[in-house]
């Protein structure tokens, strides 16, 4: 069971992650980010479409479509957030209402879109596109190490991935001057801005990166939740990462681990009521440990939450 756990909480916790790290992005420049819903939403429909379109063009046995499925939802999601960019940043327009109109939009498009798609080109009444399963490896010797040989076992590839990236972005935030930039503008923009930097272009930046993070979690998700793409399948994820950065107060390491506790948790409830061979409902109920979990977090470690000085914030460089 324990193996079981390991494995599917990671396959939730890291997709989670990549999608948090997006929001430390925007939010560390000083965009308050709400929109990380819509974001990884239209990037794994990006991913998904290419593979509709695309995928039947490559070998049977081929894992080559997958890993560009991947690529394409980083650029769909970056695409989606160049549109929340520039209502926050380049019209100044409320950062919260902007963020939720963008999430509204994308599940409408995405909904509209997969339905047209496959009435007019496949004749399918669907809402879903199927879009295959990620493959999966084991290491040898590792994965016979005792408890945490089970991270080494059967995992999907995008982990990976995943981990990669996680070490690119910790880099590219706390050693580039890039990273160094977008936190002074998140803190103190006007300073930035007294030394010469494009505050704006900066946030600009961070916001797009951050729907690129979340188009390759979204798609990650739709891969480990099932093999098909639906704008159903979920469930308030993005809603979910925004409350790991808060917990993890902005801060990338603490984040992973806010990731890794909704990841076990969720995974841990599925197999308990498995385990105890309780009914479809109580399964689905064990779904909600997550956001249970991120309730209680929130209520006993909020207080020491530091959000950046100037977030939401419309930078104005007038202001003294």
């Amino acid at each position: 069971m324990y193996k079981t756990i390991i494995i599917d909480g990671l396959a939730f916790a890291l997709p989670l992650l990549i999608i948090a790290i997006g929001g430390i992005y925007s939010e560390r420049s000083g965009v308050t980010n709400l929109a990380l819903e819509g974001l990884l939403g239209f990037g794994a429909f990006s991913g998904a479409l290419f593979i509709v379109f695309l995928g039947g063009h490559f070998s049977q046995n081929s894992n080559i479509p997958i890993y560009l499925s991947i690529i394409m939802a980083a650029l769909g999601g970056a695409l989606y957030a160049t549109l929340f960019a520039l209502l926050c940043i380049k019209f100044k327009s409320n950062q919260v209402i902007a963020g939720v109109v963008i999430n509204i939009l994308s599940q409408a498009i995405t909904t509209f879109l997969t339905r047209q798609i496959n009435q007019n080109f496949f004749e399918q009444p669907s809402d879903k596109f199927q879009i295959g399963v990620f493959p999966r490896i084991s290491i040898p010797v590792l994965k016979d190490i005792p408890i945490i040989g089970a991270v080494f076992d059967n995992f999907y590839t995008f982990n990976i991935i995943i981990i990669a990236l996680l070490a690119v972005t910790w880099y590219l935030l706390y050693k580039s001057a890039f990273g160094m930039h977008l936190r002074a503008c998140g803190d103190n923009p006007q300073a930035v801005d007294a030394a010469g930097i494009d505050v704006e272009k900066v946030r600009f930046k961070a916001v797009v990166l951050s729907g690129a993070l979340s188009g390759v979690g979204g798609i990650c998700f739709a891969y480990s939740i099932s093999a098909n793409f639906s704008p159903a399948i979920y469930m308030g994820y993005g809603y979910l990462a925004i409350a790991a950065l808060i917990f993890g107060n902005w801060k990338i390491m603490p984040t992973f681990v806010a990731c890794l506790i909704f990841g076990f948790a969720r995974s841990g409830g599925n197999e308990l009521a498995k385990f105890l061979q309780l009914s479809s409902s109580y399964l689905d109920l064990t779904m909600t440990l997550p956001y249970i979990l991120t309730l209680l977090l929130l209520i006993f470690f909020s207080k020491r939450n530091r959000a950046p000085r100037a977030l939401g914030e419309i930078y104005d460089k007038g202001k003294r």
